[in-house]
């Protein structure tokens, strides 16, 4: 499925993901003047609208025997589009992963585990409100699914040129943090030199032991 989604995204088959992009556009586009259940009721009306006339008319054709009874979308019916015991396991790890993640992190967020990240937490919420006020939540759904498939095939377009500019863009940043980081050194008071140690006082020499008394001759007899 990942692998059908990187194809669709960078249009390895022309065709198919044209006809994917402008059905999601087109789609999300209509909803906002209708419903999503009118919206999708009229795509599926439309679709049989084709398809149910192609099908008589291959039949007709089988009827007057000028044709050998080809169904026109038997490659459609044939194509297998069910999933597998392992991959459903696998989307559905993946799925519950996500979601366990996702409750972890905003419990994480809210309750105040790391100030600094809910700081940046409340700015992003911040800001998302006045997003709202702006914008709908489905016009940023189409904004992403146009992002989605133009921003892939345009770093393919232009990779060199893209990583350019990140390169350039990093250094900029980086110029600016060592710029405030030497700026904030700057300004910051230094601390009071320590005060010097007093020096141990000299002890006074000790006296010179007295010599000993020489001893007395013993006389002679």
């Amino acid at each position: 499925m990942a692998n059908k989604f990187v194809d669709l995204v960078y249009w390895r088959n022309m065709r198919r993901t044209g006809v994917v992009f402008t059905g999601l556009v087109i789609g999300l586009a209509s909803v906002f003047q209708l419903s999503a259940i009118t919206v999708l009721s009229h795509v599926c009306l439309g679709v049989m609208s084709v398809t149910f006339f192609l099908r008589l008319y291959y039949k007709l054709l089988e009827m007057l025997r000028w044709n050998a009874g080809v169904h026109p979308f038997q490659s459609y019916l044939d194509n297998d589009s069910s999933l597998t015991e392992k991959e459903t396991v696998m989307l559905v790890e993946e799925l519950v992963l996500l979601i366990a993640f996702a409750i972890t992190e905003i419990k994480r967020l809210l309750f105040i585990e790391s100030i600094i990240d809910s700081v940046k937490f409340v700015v992003l919420l911040y800001l998302l409100t006045y997003v709202g006020v702006l914008t709908s939540g489905l016009t940023l759904v189409i904004t992403a699914v146009i992002a989605a498939f133009s921003i892939p095939l345009l770093y393919k377009k232009q990779k060199l040129r893209i990583r350019r500019m990140v390169r350039g863009v990093k250094a900029f940043v980086k110029r600016i943090k060592n710029m405030f980081l030497g700026l904030i050194k700057s300004v910051r008071p230094s601390s009071a030199p320590e005060p010097a140690a007093k020096p141990a006082p000299v002890a006074a020499p000790a006296p010179p032991a007295a010599a000993p008394a020489p001893k007395q001759k013993a006389k002679s007899k």
